[in-house]
């Protein structure tokens, strides 16, 4: 068995990465997940978070993600997300947009939707304050 396994993180505006990862640590929607060479294939939908990539290297790589997918398998990991990006990139800004638009879309939603909508505000608020901005 291999000891990394391919790891591809992509949005719709780009390629974020394409590294070579000892583990992926994943914000599953249903709980966190790592996947590691030789894992069982799985598909999960993520929930805001951090998708941390532990390198052949040693180092940790920590990318956000708004949501979307991931797909696992034996030899590789690719997350599908609806915004991704180096956690570096990820400042208050950012999350302001993000937050903005996410309310929004609560504010505008059937009520079927409230609950999910309501969850992705929080989990966004938690995500800012994991990165130590202000979740407001």
């Amino acid at each position: 068995m291999a000891d990394t396994l391919q790891f591809d993180l992509v949005s719709p505006e780009r390629m974020v990465a394409s590294v070579a990862a000892r583990a992926v640590r994943i914000p599953g929607a249903e709980g966190d997940m790592t996947a590691m060479p030789g894992h069982t294939p799985a598909l999960t939908t993520l929930r805001p978070g951090f998708v941390t990539v532990e390198t052949d290297g040693g180092e940790d790589q920590r990318f956000v993600v708004t949501g979307g997918f991931a797909e696992v398998g034996a030899e590789s990991v690719s997350v599908l997300a609806e915004k991704g990006m180096p956690g570096a990139e990820f400042t208050q800004e950012v999350y302001a947009d993000i937050l903005a638009e996410a309310r929004a879309k609560l504010d505008e939603a059937p009520q079927e939707h409230m609950d999910m909508l309501a969850k992705l505000v929080a989990d966004l608020q938690a995500l800012a304050t994991e990165s130590g901005l202000r979740p407001d």
